[in-house]
């Protein structure tokens, strides 16, 4: 009876531990409360989850001799402009996993952006209006995130891409039905440079 009591008082304080390390992803970072994502290294939530840099630190285009092509990191979201050759995806409910026919789509990208190779890319997360704002900034993140693991495995390097969530706060469609909702939960694609 003793021996599992102090298995009990060992166990307990572990559990706790674990859901509070476990809480932490589903947060974003502190500092981004607005849709604009900040840029450059001086900023403190540059690389906080709501923004999602995607360099690798330390590393870029111009250390590898190229001093006139940044990679997308170094450049604002505004630097970014609509272009013809990528597509955006879409995604279900609550979900941030590539469906099979958005995984056409990305296959798309991949091509198009090899023949391109002097394009930087945006990946903007979205979601619909239901949830927290925080909840949503998370998920458009992991979103953003997903599509830009697939593209880098499909040979494009993660110092051309840069991922940015705005949550729900760039909707495409204002309507409150799933018609709508549908449209607004996308990864939305954006290119820079040549």
């Amino acid at each position: 009876m003793t021996n599992a009591r102090g298995s009990a008082l060992v166990v307990i304080p572990l559990l706790v531990a674990a859901l509070g390390v476990a809480g932490c992803p589903k947060r974003p970072g502190t500092g981004v409360t607005t849709a604009p994502a900040p840029g450059g290294a001086a900023s403190p939530a540059a690389g906080s989850p709501a923004t999602g840099s995607a360099s690798a630190s330390g590393q870029s285009s111009a250390s590898a001799g190229s001093a006139q092509r940044k990679d997308a990191a170094s450049l604002q979201p505004s630097d970014f402009k609509p272009v013809g050759g990528l597509k955006d995806i879409r995604f279900d409910f609550d979900r941030y996993e590539i469906r099979a026919g958005d995984a056409r789509v990305l296959d798309a990208n991949a091509h198009w952006l090899k023949t391109n190779a002097g394009v930087q890319v945006l990946i903007e997360g979205h979601c619909d209006e239901r949830g927290t704002l925080e909840y949503n900034l998370a998920l458009g993140d992991r979103r953003a995130k997903a599509a830009m693991s697939y593209l880098v495995g499909q040979g494009i390097s993660a110092t051309r891409i840069r991922v940015v969530s705005y949550g729900e706060e760039r909707p495409l469609c204002a309507a409150h039905d799933e018609s709508c909702w549908a449209m607004n939960r996308r990864d939305h694609f954006l290119g820079s440079g040549k």
